[in-house]
């Protein structure tokens, strides 16, 4: 009876070694892909700030020679967004997950989406929503009014010209079902050269902001479109519109 009540004493035992053993492998592990995921943010932040440092005024010369599908570059003063954009129009998400050398990178790179190019009248940029504030990590900051306050200029400079975007509308959104109607799918207005398309597009967005900017825009300005995931939702983004400044304002 002894020996029965010893094996029945062993078995929980067991059983709790055998758990603590589980969760510490796993608690391992986890510590081991989360240092791993941050050696290698740091790395990919590094490699941008040195490609920042290429960068003389708004010649990008020297960068394009290195990549051929860079095709402009984007900042806002006073925050970490200042990288390059890159245009690859038979496959536009190739560089979701890869950096401006085109090696795999968790931070990816900014580029511009599926039916628009660098010079057209829209340019939708998208990004990656970074925890560490890198990528478009700090577009959504844009739903406070006072951070629109202190930057309300965005900076897109094609390899052809500079451009100077002041910000129209803020707002959230999502990526939207098929059958579902009476929704701004801003995704899909890749070409605002139809008057009727581009006041479309600007009544939606404003529509859709968070506050008012008292921005304007008229038919012939050319659109700046920021879009990155937010989480909010399920399929969620946030979304930042800007209108090019004329030259003259």
């Amino acid at each position: 009876m002894r020996s029965i009540h010893r094996q029945q004493d062993r078995r929980p035992r067991l059983l709790w070694n055998l758990l603590f053993f589980l969760c510490t492998a796993v608690f391992l592990f986890s510590g081991a892909m989360l240092a791993r995921d941050l050696w290698r943010s740091a790395q990919e932040r590094r490699a941008n700030q040195l490609l920042a440092e290429q960068v003389s005024g708004t010649d990008y010369t020297t960068l394009w020679k290195q990549n051929k599908d860079m095709a402009g570059w984007i900042s806002i003063a006073g925050t970490p967004l200042n990288y390059p954009v890159m245009f690859t129009p038979d496959e536009p998400e190739y560089y979701l997950r890869r950096g401006f050398d085109g090696q795999e990178a968790l931070s990816g790179s900014l580029f511009i989406g599926e039916g628009c190019t660098p010079d057209g009248n829209h340019v939708i940029i998208y990004g990656h929503h970074m925890k560490d504030g890198s990528m478009f990590g700090t577009l959504p900051d844009y739903a406070s009014a006072d951070y629109w306050r202190q930057h309300p200029t965005i900076h897109f400079n094609t390899l052809a010209e500079p451009g100077e975007y002041e910000v129209l509308a803020a707002f959230y959104s999502r990526i939207y079902e098929q059958e579902e109607a009476g929704v701004f799918r801003y995704y899909q207005f890749t070409d605002l050269s139809d008057p009727e398309q581009f006041s479309a597009y600007i009544q939606q967005a404003r529509a859709s902001a968070l506050y008012d900017t008292g921005v304007a825009a008229a038919y012939g300005d050319r659109i700046l479109t920021l879009s990155t995931c937010s989480y909010h939702t399920e399929d969620g983004r946030f979304v930042v519109i800007a209108r090019q400044k004329d030259t003259q304002e």
